[in-house]
C-alpha cells in the first residue's frame, strides 16, 4: 500500500505540470511588402516588370495578405508612364523599354498612401558553362554544381545568383572585389539532387545597395526559401512611403539584366 500511495502522489505531481500558459505577443500594424523585380534578358531591349504586393501579418495569423487593389506604375526619366496590370496572387506585370544610365521610378498607391523608389538598369555577365561533381557536400556523396561566368575587368560589379530545381532554391550575392576580371562561379548544392534533374541558373546584375540589402536577408534566412518571409529583424529596402514615412514598407525595387543557363544533372 505504501508503494501505491507514493505512485499516486508522483502521478499527481506530473499531471499538475500540464497547465496552459497564454503568451501575449505584441502585434504590430500590418505593413505593405513590395517585391519589385524588373528583369531584362541580355538579348532583349525590354524589361518585364513584376511587382508582388502583400502585407505582413501577426505571428499566429492566418488571414489573406494578398493586395489586389493597388495602383502600380513605372515612370521613365522622360515622364512616360507604364501602368502595371493585376495578374493574380498579388502580382502586377507589364513590359517596358529600358536603357542603361536612365532613372526609372516605381510608384505604388495603396490605401491613399504613395510608395516610391528610383532605380537604374544594372548589367550582368553571361553564364558560360556548368561543372558537376558527384562527391560533394559534407558527406562526399552529394551532387554539387558550379555555374561559371567571367567578370569584366577594371570595373566594380555586384551580382545576385539564383539556382532553382524541384529539389530546392539557392540564393547568393557576391561582389568582384577579390576576382575582378577573372572567371568565377555560383554554387548550387541541395539535398537529394539526382541524375536527370533540371536546374535553372540565373545571374542578375545589381548595385551595391541591393547587394548589402540581400546579404543581410540571406544571413537571416540561411540562403534558402523566400527572402521576404518572416525575419528576426526588420531590414529596410529602398522603397519610401512618401505620404507617411513612419509607415515604411518592406521589400526592394531593382532593375537587372539577367543571364539564364539551364542544366540537366548527369
Amino acid at each position: 500500500m505504501k508503494k501505491l500511495f507514493l505512485l499516486v502522489i508522483f502521478f499527481g505531481i506530473l499531471t499538475s505540470c500540464e497547465d496552459v500558459i497564454d503568451v501575449e505577443l505584441n502585434d504590430a500594424p500590418p505593413r505593405l511588402v513590395i517585391e519589385a523585380n524588373c528583369n531584362k534578358t541580355i538579348e532583349s531591349e525590354q524589361v518585364q516588370a513584376r511587382v508582388r504586393l502583400t502585407t505582413t501579418k501577426p505571428f499566429f495569423g492566418n488571414e489573406n495578405t494578398i493586395v489586389d487593389d493597388a495602383e502600380v506604375r513605372i515612370i521613365t526619366e522622360e515622364g512616360y508612364i507604364v501602368n502595371l496590370e493585376y495578374f493574380n496572387d498579388g502580382t502586377y506585370t507589364a513590359p517596358f523599354p529600358v536603357e542603361s544610365g536612365k532613372d526609372y521610378k516605381l510608384e505604388v498607391i495603396y490605401k491613399d498612401e504613395i510608395y516610391t523608389a528610383t532605380e537604374q538598369l544594372y548589367t550582368t555577365s553571361p553564364l558560360e558553362f556548368v561543372e558537376q561533381r558527384d562527391d560533394g557536400g559534407f558527406t562526399g556523396e552529394d551532387i554539387e554544381l558550379k555555374a561559371f561566368f567571367t567578370d569584366p575587368a577594371n570595373e566594380t560589379n555586384f551580382y545576385f545568383f539564383e539556382g532553382l530545381s524541384q529539389r530546392g532554391r539557392v540564393l547568393d550575392v557576391s561582389n568582384d572585389e577579390f576576382y575582378n576580371g577573372n572567371t568565377i562561379f555560383g554554387y548550387y548544392l541541395v539535398e537529394d539532387l539526382a541524375s536527370g534533374d533540371k536546374v535553372q541558373f540565373n545571374l542578375y546584375g545589381v548595385n551595391e545597395a541591393f547587394y548589402n540589402f540581400m546579404f543581410v536577408l540571406l544571413q537571416q534566412t540561411g540562403g534558402g526559401g523566400g527572402p521576404f518571409e518572416t525575419q528576426p529583424a526588420t531590414v529596410r529596402g529602398n522603397i519610401v512611403n512618401q505620404t507617411n514615412p513612419e509607415n515604411y514598407p518592406l521589400g526592394y525595387f531593382r532593375i537587372s539584366e539577367i543571364s539564364t543557363l539551364n542544366y540537366t544533372v548527369e
